[in-house]
């Protein structure tokens, strides 16, 4: 197949239109030094647009292809995602968006290191950059794979390029530019996809998809794999909330109501928008493709291999279409694919910048100096993403580890960061390195790293965990933060452990000059005005009126028995030694 020029024409022509909206969108950040503004479009994003850029987020390439993909290879029972992501946003809008959008957090990690430690939010940082850099670059590798079938040019050309227009227009204009281009985007693959769906059903090479539906495209599930269906639909569902791309969004809404309900929606959303790739999947399906141009004009093989099933989408735009219905869905995987690109590299960059250059090595970094290292990490992070996605081979087995470890780790700590106040620093690292050691001594078939623990129901024959190990690893790390965090806090605050054993200093051993800045803090917190607490001020990294006045009783009483004032309670302290 030759190189279709009017393919690349409209190609160009739509990467023209989402460059133009996100330089335009990047007009109302321009000029603007303020991170904070800058990394949540100065939390003014309103409902409508906050659920077109939450939409968007999820239903990208992976989202749209990986549907189709699975309606055909096993049928929309093992179709999870979909409705896993939706209720992962029905959960995190119930349990988590109002409670972080009050406290007024920049990045998702700011409650881990105001309440852990710089460190060990840095440590946390790990499996949250891989998890949206995998994303971003299993993402591409959509685009590509779709552009290869439909105007057959290089692979890497299409990533490369892809990702280049997704950075540019995220350098200049933050999140600005990432939701109105995600408005844009949304329209695009809605209808790019439903125009699709009409021309592939009256193709006389398909038949109706209404007939033998049960055993063709909808299928079972056989019980002896119940314990991996319960941990996908589980992993996607709690492994889908802690984030920074979503909570980016809840960060940046107006008011934590506006969170809650953009949440909400959004996860509607995501079961409309997948119900064409449903379709799409179930055409293919019924099709007699040996019928087709898929095998008497172009030589490929029937059945369609494994490796190739990921193309279903753009193999149904191709042959069951006319070329121009195939050139708008061609527009609607590369909208899905930059609409989650961009979110997924302004996210990682985020995090970058605030909680690992400023909070961890400049504290005292000017807000210019974090948007222009933001903006080194945006192209930091496409370059990666695009390195990974040329990759091919590795990248989804990698992404699905990065999943399952921001499931396993992640998950239980933003548990216990959010509702448990009695956790600490000790029960944080326990859970983590328990959480990793779990997870890895499971072993991953697809990445061919054998199993060292097998776990009940373990098949031999396949080297298979039927057992819903996941699940289990993610409730012994939080089980772990619980059983290591309470019993030392007890210990310390007993006076059962010398205080000068808490190396972390997060328990009773708070440093004086910690107390000292937190007496500094008391104008300020005073001085704050009602919009700031709900605006621009991070509440989350200032000490509340009840933990200064703590302190200041406290030195008082220490001062008055004649003693220096050395070790601090947590209880009276509020655990908020971060801002020393």
């Amino acid at each position: 197949m030759a190189v279709n020029v009017v393919g690349i024409v409209a190609v160009i022509v739509f990467y023209l239109l989402i460059l133009g909206v996100g330089l335009w969108a990047a007009r109302k950040s321009r000029g603007e030094t303020d991170s904070e503004n800058v990394m949540l479009a100065g939390r003014n994003i309103g409902i409508l647009v906050g659920v077109f850029t939450m939409t968007a987020t999820w239903v990208g390439g992976g989202f749209i292809n990986g549907t189709a993909e699975y309606i055909y290879k096993d049928g929309l029972l093992w179709c999870q995602a979909p409705f896993g992501y939706a209720l992962s946003l029905l959960f995190g809008g119930l349990f988590f968006a109002e409670k972080m959008r009050n406290e007024g957090y920049v990045t998702m990690l700011d409650p881990f290191q105001m309440k852990y430690g710089q460190r060990m939010g840095g440590l946390l940082y790990i499996p949250a950059l891989l998890g949206e850099v995998f994303w971003t670059a299993a993402i591409l590798v959509a685009l590509g794979a779709t552009i290869s079938v439909i105007i057959d040019i290089d692979v890497k050309t299409s990533i490369i390029v892809s990702a280049c227009i997704a950075v540019f227009y995220t350098l200049f204009g933050g999140l600005y530019s990432v939701a109105y281009t995600d408005v844009v985007q949304l329209f695009c693959i809605f209808f790019g996809l439903w125009i699709t769906i009409p021309f592939a059903m009256t193709n006389p090479h398909v038949g109706d998809i209404s007939v033998n539906a049960s055993s063709l495209w909808i299928k079972s599930i056989d019980p002896q794999y119940s314990g991996i269906y319960i941990d996908g639909m589980l992993l996607l569902i709690f492994g889908g909330i802690p984030w920074q791309v979503y909570f980016q969004r809840v960060l940046s809404a107006k008011s934590a109501f506006n969170a809650k309900i953009l949440s909400y929606v959004a996860g509607v959303g995501c079961v409309v928008m997948a119900i064409p790739s449903v379709l799409i999947g179930a055409i293919a399906t019924t099709t007699d493709w040996n019928s087709t141009d898929y095998t008497l004009k172009d030589n490929r093989k029937f059945p369609i291999p494994e490796e190739d099933m990921n193309l279903i989408l753009p193999l149904v735009m191709q042959y069951l279409t006319p070329p121009w219905v195939a050139f708008f869905g061609l527009g609607a995987v590369s909208a899905a694919v930059m609409s989650s690109a961009d979110s997924s590299i302004l996210s990682a960059s985020s995090m970058f910048a605030r909680n690992i250059y400023k909070l961890l090595f400049r504290q005292q970094a000017s807000e210019q100096e974090i948007v222009n290292v933001m903006r080194v990490g945006i192209f930091g992070v496409g370059i990666l993403a695009t390195i990974m996605a040329i990759m091919v081979d590795s990248i989804y087995m990698l992404w699905y580890l990065c999943s399952d470890l921001v499931y396993v780790i992640l998950f239980p700590q933003l548990v216990s960061v959010v509702y448990l106040k009695g956790t600490n620093t000790y029960g944080s690292l326990g859970g983590f390195i328990i959480g990793w050691f779990f997870r890895l001594m499971g072993g991953e078939k697809s990445m061919n790293i054998p199993a060292v623990i097998k776990y009940p129901w373990y098949d031999e024959a396949s080297s298979t965990q039927l057992f819903p190990f996941k699940t289990l690893c993610m409730l012994l790390s939080f089980s772990s933060i619980i059983l290591i965090s309470y019993p030392l806090k007890y210990l310390f605050e007993d006076g059962l452990i010398h205080p000068k054993y808490d190396v972390f200093m997060c328990i009773v051993n708070i440093p004086e000059e910690s107390i000292a800045l937190a007496s500094n803090k008391m104008s300020e917190l005073t001085a704050m005005t009602p919009t700031e607490v709900n605006g621009k001020i991070n509440p989350a990294l200032k000490f509340s009126q009840d933990d200064l006045l703590a302190v200041e009783k406290f030195a008082a009483k220490e001062e008055k028995d004649g003693e220096k004032t050395q070790f601090l309670s947590s209880d009276d302290f509020g655990a908020q030694k971060e801002t020393s």
